[in-house]
């Protein structure tokens, strides 16, 4: 295995100038860098990372801080995570998933107080989110996926949840559909304040109200029985429900399990738009789902990008961006067909 001392007589340059090149703690002209990383190359050289942290006083650790529970990461989830790993390691940097949440800001001034992470990236972001302030506090450069209710003066990439409500209620619209039905996260959720629910409730409320249509959201536990017992909801709320738009794809199973056992077709009785959705959740269903496909590789990857320049030149390099899911139709909507009013108990 080559060593610091072969690059460097490789490279003809002393051992202090490569350590320079790989810590970047001294200037070093751009022809002695490139006979240095020529040398590297040649040689198969791999850094030893924690010498090199040590170096540069920084870890090359970034933390990716995203709420967890028993049911672990699904595939819509697992998206935003390769996507920051990709990225990562493509700048140089190692990315560790952490179950850190807002219920015990302990945890993260503990994690914050050891200097282990470089940079935070945060996900299942809350709209007053006491992990941004403890970060701050600690001085952990930071970038949000998500946003709280104020993030003028933060980072952050998101979903535009405005656009991507509008667009899957146009879609239906567009098919004839009038009474449809929003179902949301869970109560609970919402009073907490988590960023997406409450975004996509207001967004479905305008976008249905500029329709000229009432807008019907039911909240849902994240559960394939919160699935059925919210489509129950919605059928007593609205009897003539013709099209369900979800943002809940851990109910989503349950919704359509009770349209089959109320004898319900999808798309035929009733159509299913799935919203923040990965394309591997969608084509479980049968009929395929048609879904607001989750940019959720690219939203890692972006927010990485960003914690990382700002690592590499500490200025005010704040990055904002909004990026709507992707409309993609397959079998679960279409033209709705007259039937008879269900009620709640059927």
């Amino acid at each position: 295995m080559a060593t610091m001392h072969d690059v460097a007589r490789l490279a003809q340059v002393s051992v202090s100038t490569v350590s320079y090149v790989l810590t970047g703690t001294r200037p070093i002209s751009q022809a002695t860098r490139n006979k240095v990383l020529a040398a590297m190359a040649e040689l198969d050289y791999q850094p030893n990372a924690m010498a090199r942290g040590l170096a540069s006083r920084r870890s090359r650790i970034l933390g990716l801080l995203m709420p967890m529970d028993e049911r672990g990461l699904g595939a819509t989830e697992t998206a935003f995570v390769t996507g920051a790993a990709a990225a990562a390691s493509a700048a140089g940097y190692h990315l560790v998933l952490s179950p850190v949440g807002g219920g015990d800001p302990g945890d993260l001034r503990r994690l914050a107080s050891q200097r282990m992470l470089d940079g935070v990236v945060l996900m299942e972001v809350q709209l007053a989110d006491e992990r941004v302030t403890v970060l701050q506090e600690a001085g952990v450069p930071l970038v949000l996926i998500g946003r709280t209710g104020d993030a003028s003066t933060l980072s952050y990439v998101d979903i535009d949840f405005d656009q991507t409500v509008r667009e899957a209620v146009a879609h239906l619209v567009g098919l004839g559909h009038r009474q449809i039905v929003y179902v949301n996260h869970s109560a609970a959720t919402l009073a907490s304040g988590y960023g997406p629910a409450l975004r996509t409730r207001d967004a479905f409320a305008a976008a249905m109200t500029g329709h000229g249509l009432d807008p019907v959201m039911i909240a849902a536990e994240d559960s394939a029985a919160g699935g059925r017992a919210a489509l129950a909801a919605a059928f007593a709320r609205a009897p003539e429900l013709t099209a369900v738009l979800a943002m809940n794809e851990s109910a989503i199973f349950g919704i359509l399990g009770e349209l089959s056992g109320r004898g319900l077709s999808v798309p035929d009785d009733v159509s299913v738009v799935s919203m923040v959705t990965s394309p591997q959740v969608a084509e479980l269903a049968t009929p395929a789902l048609t879904a607001m496909t989750s940019p959720g590789s690219a939203l890692g990857r972006i927010a990485i990008e960003a914690l990382t320049r700002h690592l590499d030149d500490p200025g005010d390099h704040r990055h904002q961006q909004l990026l709507p899911c992707a409309l993609e139709i397959r079998g679960s909507t279409a033209a709705p067909r007259r039937r008879q009013p269900m009620g709640a108990d059927q």
